[in-house]
């Protein structure tokens, strides 16, 4: 599924409408160059699922940032990793056992990602798209399902 955003608030209305559609044990994979908008989703996803004033920093440099939500959620970047199971060390196994995960640079776990994670996975691809980007969306194992689901 391609769909078109012409601005931050198209890409933030994207993770709002991801929000609602998230399960335990599911994760959200962001992928795509710096300045993207990868981050930007991430916002509207947490902040849909928490509260619209809720501070949702990059976790660039803390690499994890947990939300208290139904359920709970937690976002990764795994930019500055230099070793997949860095991911596991701070505690992704953790955070799908007990809620959902936004991973911002999955490439970082390996050629295979979904390899390395459960079989519910939503796959988001942000690239640009003339003046505006363009996300390509695609899932695996309940994902396949609530991608028809999904109205941006």
């Amino acid at each position: 599924m391609r769909i078109s955003l012409e601005d931050a608030g198209a890409t933030t209305r994207l993770g709002e409408a991801i929000a609602p559609l998230l399960d335990i044990g599911e994760a959200v994979l962001l992928y795509g160059p710096l300045g993207m908008g990868k981050s930007t989703l991430a916002r509207g996803l947490i902040r849909a699922m928490t509260r619209p004033d809720e501070d949702v920093p990059s976790p660039t440099f803390t690499l994890v940032q947990f939300y208290p939500s139904d359920p709970p959620v937690a976002h990764f970047d795994l930019y500055r990793l230099s070793r997949a199971e860095e991911a596991f060390e701070i505690g992704l196994d953790e955070a799908l056992d007990e809620g959902a995960v936004l991973i911002e640079w999955p490439e970082r776990l390996g050629d295979d990602p979904a390899a390395a994670l459960r079989p519910d996975i939503l796959t988001i691809v942000l690239s640009e798209d003339g003046e505006g980007r363009v996300a390509t969306v695609s899932g695996v194992g309940s994902w396949q399902a609530k991608l028809m689901d999904l109205n941006v």
